[in-house]
């Protein structure tokens, strides 16, 4: 301010009030959706998913609401993605590991007993209905229905089986043909002909209330239901009015006092750590199970140590100034890493076809031998190193190359000069130096491959198949894939529940694993 004169506002700056009632607005759409999303969690069964939500929520109202927070403003959307993406399906994964979430148990308990409330019979000694349709200009229909004693109900959609009033406004005159009305409202009766050609929209109709669902048997009778079972809450039974049996929750189904009746389908149920004990308890799950566990180590081992081992090897070649067209090798040398990997895979299912592949025709050719590549456990397994060497060693060159490019001249010239031989300073300078840069990258490099689903998924399909197994483990299943055949894949039912668990091992595996990596190169860095 210059003479008393105030400084004029800034163009285009908003004003505190502005900015607030902006911020109102903003918060009222995303707490609307929230709520939205939160109900629908909560009436699926998801409980555990609303409550988060609702407290996420609530943690970004305060952070845009609250001035001392402005700065957590910026990094609300990325906590908020990690909560949704990251933090709900790990915990979600962890909860169903310890439920029996599966095929046969994928509905919440509620909503197995709405399903089963409205299941309708019809008692022997209920009467048959004759029936007449009325149909508004608009396609919608109601049924008129009389018994044999003479007694007369309307069907209606939206008020369910209602008893018909002596005098009603609503009814048009009398057809003295048949005695009932010709018009309902704005609803005309049609003719028998004409509920011939509307009997299949009639015949899906939902005429039903509390007591009773109309049912259209043919196109002169009809039946009215009685609804067969009810849930008591106080007793958290299920009462069979048909039977006049009653069943109890048990293990995620509703179960009959002998034990004998089972009523479906299942539902989600709390079962503690019994998916974890399957695999110690059951001897041919327990064997399965460490057998896709052995292999999986062996090959996100293998995979590291021969990608390291072949990018290693052609990084000190490239790095060699003696080498003429160093830059049009190196290009040739990572154009597997510029191929889509999936790509990649197929194309190498293709060549080694057992039957028409080139790789089988030139070793046929040749040496007179065609591997089976895939009906051979053995050979299934060589054939994934060795596409998996095709793909990954162009990433270890690339880093390999950079760490070696780093390493001080005067370290290899000093070695030199004191009479060490090319493999004593690779061995003393080279090797240590590259290790303590790339050792993060080689536990990165083990993660992936402990998870690497597509190699197994495009190239063998897990397989070829373990004689006699009870679960699907192929013999060059993974413990990822086979997780994935458990879930969706095994033709015997889905069991998520035990697939959760194994995820949730392979998550501690992995961890562990990583952990003691990052120690040794800890341990690498101090000895340099």
């Amino acid at each position: 301010m210059t003479g008393g004169q105030q400084e004029a506002p800034r163009s285009g700056a908003s004003s505190p009030v502005a900015s607030l009632i902006g911020r109102l607005v903003a918060l009222a759409f995303i707490d609307a959706i929230a709520l939205v999303f939160a109900y629908s969690f909560y009436s699926g069964g998801l409980a555990l998913a609303a409550v988060m939500l609702l407290v996420v929520t609530g943690a970004i109202n305060i952070v845009f609401l609250v001035p001392g927070l402005y700065p957590l403003r910026w990094i609300s959307p990325g906590v908020f993605l990690l909560v949704l993406m990251v933090v709900y399906p790990v915990m979600f994964t962890v909860y169903a590991a310890f439920t029996n979430y599966g095929a046969e148990h994928i509905l919440s308990k509620q909503q197995v007993i709405d399903r089963l409330e409205r299941q309708f019979y019809t008692p022997d000694d209920q009467a048959s209905l004759t029936w007449r349709a009325y149909r508004s200009p608009g396609g919608g229909f109601l049924i008129w229905l009389e018994d044999a004693t003479g007694r007369e109900l309307i069907g209606d959609p939206e008020r369910g089986v209602i008893p018909v009033a002596e005098y009603d406004a609503d009814f048009g005159p009398i057809d003295p043909a048949d005695g009932l009305p010709a018009s309902i409202n704005e609803y005309g009766k049609i003719s028998r002909i004409e509920s011939f050609r509307y009997l299949t929209p009639i015949s899906r109709l939902e005429i039903r209330d509390e007591q009773a669902q109309l049912r259209i048997v043919s196109l002169d009778r009809a039946e009215l239901g009685v609804q067969r079972y009810t849930y008591d809450p106080a007793r958290d039974v299920i009462i069979d009015h048909l039977s006049q049996a009653e069943y109890r929750p048990r293990e995620g189904f509703f179960v009959s006092d002998e034990g004998v009746r089972v009523l479906g389908p299942g539902f989600v149920d709390v079962i503690g750590p019994r998916n974890f004990l399957r695999v110690v308890d059951d001897h041919r799950i327990r064997d399965a199970f460490f057998g896709v566990f052995t292999w999986n180590f062996a090959f996100a081992s293998l995979s590291v140590l021969l990608t390291f081992a072949l990018g290693l090897a052609l990084a000190l070649v490239f790095n060699d100034q003696r080498l003429p067209l160093k830059g049009m090798f190196r290009t040739l040398a990572i154009i597997p890493y510029t191929i889509p990997g999936f790509i990649s895979i197929l194309v190498w299912a293709g060549l080694l076809n057992p039957t028409f592949g080139p790789i089988n025709a030139f070793l046929r050719e040749m040496v007179g031998i065609s591997p089976a590549w895939f009906a051979d456990g053995t050979l299934a397994k060589s054939a994934i190193l060795i596409v998996n060497l095709w793909l990954g060693y162009p990433y270890m060159l690339i880093v390999t190359l950079g760490a070696l490019q780093s390493i001080p001249g005067d370290l290899y010239e000093a070695a030199e000069i004191d009479g060490a031989s090319a493999y004593q300073r690779f061995r003393t300078i080279t090797l240590p130096l590259l290790l303590v840069a790339v050792a993060p990258l080689l536990i990165g490099s083990f993660a992936f491959n402990f998870n690497n689903f597509a190699i197994i998924e495009l190239l063998t399909a897990g397989g070829p198949a373990n004689p006699g197994a009870v679960t699907p483990a192929g013999q060059t299943d993974i413990l990822i894939s086979y997780s994935y055949r458990l879930a969706f894949a095994s033709g015997r039912g889905q069991d998520y529940a035990f697939a959760a668990a194994i995820s949730v091992f392979i998550f501690a595996l992995v961890a562990l694993i990583t952990l003691v990596n990052f120690r040794i190169s800890r341990r690498l860095e101090n000895m340099i």
